[in-house]
């Protein structure tokens, strides 16, 4: 029998370009590689290598739009619809959603390689123009190409240009809105650790983007999706396959692409959520977790109802002993 639990889907975002901005909605239909429009696109140099907010800061500027319709049920791009591209500095770059003719070979993200559809010499000069360097906007071709997710940890899930899985799951960490030393604070409170140090480190307010999740869950003890190796949210079945390590992409401000000079919130994150500090037992590397990824195990391929909506319940049906016992 299904736990139930208090939580709900807070918020929902999809990232349709790999590492610029994300679009909140409200509803999301599944597919079978994630969210639809979820990472299809990418950013790559000019030797087909994706750019990512690691290297290329400048990226956390560039927001996306979709319209309204494409995350309804069904619905099918005509020759007007468009991916709207905006940058500080920039005109304004629509890409057809329809399909484009041309193939770039030679793409790859991080284990990846393979071809892509290839947007057009006017998204090249774009991007290229605004990052200051040769650049290609490319889009995955589900038709030729499959990018299977680590069977180390899953098998039988593919995903497009995320950074490996379909899902990144992320529980609301107390009140939004809050400064980071208070938002760090009430959970090592819960730990019976000092704060002192860490009042005085954290005083801007972080916003959830630093994070990028996909879904965004309320209502729940904080980092409880930790220890969710199998939740329902709504009618479908999730399976927590990985804990997320963090990058230093949480450390770059989203509004003005420019990294923290003391490395946070990663450095205090550390204090808590590191693996010497969450798996003890475990061959340490000196990670930093936030975040469950994961996948979806019904099929989305096709048919009604396939949708993930804010306000959706969660409901928990298995779980890790602790987060030493988690795959990470």
């Amino acid at each position: 029998m299904a736990k139930a639990t208090a939580a709900e889907v807070k918020s929902i975002f999809v990232y349709p370009i790999k590492s610029c901005r994300g679009i909140s909605v409200s509803q999301a239909p599944l597919a079978p590689t994630g969210f639809r429009w979820d990472r299809q696109w990418l950013v790559v140099n000019s030797k087909g290598r994706a750019y990512t907010q690691r290297v290329e800061p400048k990226l956390a500027l560039v927001q996306v739009e979709l319209p309204n319709e494409a995350f309804s049920e069904g619905w099918v791009p005509t020759k007007s619809s468009y991916l709207v591209i905006r940058a500080p500095g920039m005109d304004e770059l629509k890409v057809p959603l329809s399909k484009p003719c041309e193939i770039a070979d030679g793409v790859s993200v991080w284990e990846w390689s393979g071809s892509a559809f290839d947007e057009g010499n006017e998204a090249s000069k774009w991007f290229s123009n605004y990052l200051g360097k040769p650049s290609r906007l490319v889009r995955f071709n589900e038709a030729t190409e499959t990018r299977v997710v680590d069977p180390n940890y899953v098998h039988g899930h593919k995903t497009m240009f995320s950074d490996g899985y379909p899902f990144l799951l992320l529980s609301q960490v107390r009140n939004a809105g809050v400064r980071t030393s208070r938002l760090y604070r009430d959970n090592i409170l819960e730990e019976g650790e000092s704060l002192n140090a860490l009042n005085k480190l954290l005083k801007e307010p972080l916003p959830v983007n630093r994070f990028r999740p996909n879904i965004l869950v309320d209502g729940c003890e904080p980092f409880s999706e930790d220890l969710w190796k199998e939740i329902k949210i709504n009618t479908f079945t999730f399976h927590g396959v990985k804990l997320c390590s963090r990058c230093k992409v949480p450390t770059i401000n989203q509004e003005t692409a420019i990294p923290s000079s003391k490395s946070e919130p990663t450095v205090t994150l550390s204090t808590f959520r590191s693996d010497k500090v969450l798996r003890p037992t475990r061959k340490q590397q000196g990670k930093v977790y936030f975040g469950q990824n994961m996948v979806c195990m019904d099929s989305v391929t096709d048919g009604k109802g396939k949708m993930i909506k804010v306000g959706d319940p969660i409901y928990v049906h298995k779980v890790h002993p602790s987060c030493a016992d988690a795959p990470a």
